[in-house]
């Protein structure tokens, strides 16, 4: 089958968003309210009703700025302190400002928050320094209100096609995307003024502990192609060595969802039923605490309930059971796993890039601007640390706001058309052959080197061992076989997992320090070295096509922090007696 073959439909827009979980019907929402005129095409590789993080809803918000409780001032820091200062403050500042006036716009579409008895917003405290937890009790309507909205301003939805590359013009800017349909191989042009990137997390990329390849953390539509269209697209990517790796309910591989617990009394504890650290937090610094209990015999590690009242329980359960993820009491039940009774066995995820539980993700500024003309980034795979579903949702609607003021200034670029056919024959590869190495078999071994190779401690001999047998998995791509419209679905995402492989690889060997607790621990480098390491790592592909790196200074801080509030994050584990002599 050659792309000759395959119908191809070419279509115009002003503004095309890729990706229709969270932050990007809010870009197109943002959009179309900035100018109702303009033309916005909201691109979504399964259905934009049920899809993304959110599509079965949300328990809470994990970052909320509610006047009261906290300032912006006061949540720059904070990510700040988390994130070993490694920041850029304009952009998280961005989403503090946006903060409460987002919540307070979902609110009046008819997102539920938890509200006290005056009506007010009932904030929860499980952060180490301030109060930023909102739970949603009745969070499972997110997607439908945000449908409802996509619908009254009349923005076009394409369902089921898969974007795989960028275009671009030939002065640099933004020019569209190639997508093909994953039910027919049919492919869509989108020609655009500008693009919005709103992919979610490289969820895909370790494997679980359980070796199911769709059995993890992050929602499992969530492989990376975001981080590779923008890698290929020639954008700039930050801190990819700081992976996401999260506590998780052991063998279930959901959230353990301290977030919901611990403002009602749950904490992690350890086998003895202490608690050992602090703060829940998902931080760096609170993983390596949380992995080095479950080294010592100490571990495992559990969520611990059982001391709470009925009726706090029963609060628990009906906010965790019915909203996200509703399969967790199903789970539990069929485990025989009572809150009441025993403690959740609790685990470590496997890894992935996630600004929204960490700090990786394509550059962007804090206008969610990347480093090409025209392109946006938001949400999970943006590089605006600690995101969550409310910044996604702030700076989708910052990009939006923005790419529909840059629209107006520009024309409708050309792309070049000998790169969408190289792009159309690299896509219709597998389809070619009859027999050969199937989507499923590659995707398992890729992920199983990365969790062989990368996963921290990080060791340099392992992670380059990695780098060559991801270089293998490569030259075996012309083995890559698809029967089918959905076999080459899979086998497109299978190739987005091997890029943010080596992406991974390659962004831990260059920066030779450790930082962030967990996320990037080298055996081989165990100290921090701000002298050398006080930056941005920015991960590109040159002008021949190779994988390259530079560093990229910390700008100057919006919201100051001093030498001993840098600091507090290190010091998250619970001090024990010490024994009278």
């Amino acid at each position: 089958m050659s792309a000759s073959d395959i119908k191809t439909e070419i279509v115009e827009t002003d503004l095309l968003v890729i990706g229709g979980g969270t932050g990007g019907p809010m870009a197109a929402i943002k959009a179309k309210e900035a100018n109702p005129g303009l033309r916005v095409l909201l691109m979504e590789k399964a259905n934009v009703k049920r899809s993304g993080a959110i599509s079965m809803g949300m328990d809470g918000l994990n970052n909320a700025i509610v006047p009261g409780y906290a300032t912006p001032e006061q949540y720059v820091k904070e990510i700040t302190v988390a994130n070993d200062g490694i920041v850029h403050q304009k952009a998280v500042m961005a989403y503090a400002q946006g903060s409460f006036p987002m919540i307070q716009y979902l609110d009046r579409l008819g997102v539920k928050f938890e509200k006290d008895g005056s009506g007010e917003y009932n904030m929860r405290k499980v952060h180490h320094m301030g109060t930023y937890v909102l739970p949603m009790p009745e969070g499972h309507n997110v997607k439908k209100v945000l449908y409802r909205q996509l619908r009254r301003l009349q923005v076009s939805v394409t369902n089921r096609y898969m974007a795989t590359r960028l275009l671009k013009s030939e002065d640099g800017r933004i020019a569209g995307a190639v997508g093909v349909n994953t039910r027919t191989s049919e492919f869509l042009v989108v020609k655009a003024k500008a693009v919005v990137l709103a992919c979610g997390a490289a969820g895909r990329l370790g494997l679980p502990a359980s070796g199911y390849l769709f059995g993890t953390y992050e929602n499992a539509a969530n492989c990376g192609d975001g981080y590779a269209m923008a890698y290929h697209a020639g954008a700039e990517l930050a801190n990819l060595e700081c992976y996401q790796i999260n506590p998780l309910i052991k063998d279930y591989n959901g959230p353990s969802c301290a977030y919901v617990t611990g403002p009602f009394g749950g904490y992690t504890a350890n086998n003895k039923g202490d608690r050992f650290i602090e703060c829940d937090y998902w931080s760096g610094q609170m993983m390596l605490e949380f992995w080095r209990e479950l080294q010592s015999g100490n571990g495992p590690v559990y969520l611990k309930m059982d001391h709470l009242a009925e009726e706090t329980i029963s609060e628990i359960e009906t906010i965790l059971h019915t909203n996200e993820r509703p399969s967790r009491g199903r789970f539990h039940a069929g485990r025989g796993n009572d809150y009441r009774k025993r403690p959740v066995e609790m685990h470590i995820s496997e890894i992935g890039f996630c600004s929204g539980h960490s700090a990786s993700g394509v550059w962007v500024d804090e206008n969610a601007r990347t480093t090409i003309p025209g392109l946006y980034a938001v949400g999970d795979m943006a590089s605006v640390p600690h995101n969550y579903m409310l910044g996604a949702f702030v700076n989708g609607g910052i990009a939006g706001a923005d790419a529909a003021s840059y629209c107006e200034g520009v024309d409708l670029p050309a792309y070049d058309e000998g790169y969408l056919a190289a792009e159309q024959e690299r896509v219709l590869a597998p389809t070619r052959r009859d027999d050969g190495l199937t989507p499923h078999e590659m995707e398992f071994k890729t992920r199983r080197l990365v969790n062989d190779y990368l996963e921290p401690p990080k060791v340099t001999a392992k992670m380059e061992i990695g780098q060559r047998r991801f270089a293998e998995i490569r030259e075996d791509l012309g083995q890559l076989c698809a029967t089918d419209p959905h076999e080459l679905h899979r086998a497109l995402e299978m190739q987005s997992i091997l890029d943010c492989a080596d992406m991974a690889a390659a962004a831990s060997l260059y920066r030779t320090e450790s930082r962030w607790g967990f996320y990037h621990l080298r055996v081989d480098h165990p100290e921090t070295n701000d002298d050398e390491w006080f930056c941005h790592t920015m991960l590109f592909k040159d002008e021949f096509g190779r994988m390259s790196h530079r560093k990229r200074e910390v700008a100057p801080y919006v919201v100051p922090v001093e030498a001993d509030e840098m600091a507090a994050y290190h010091q998250l584990r619970v001090k024990t007696p010490v024994a009278a002599e």
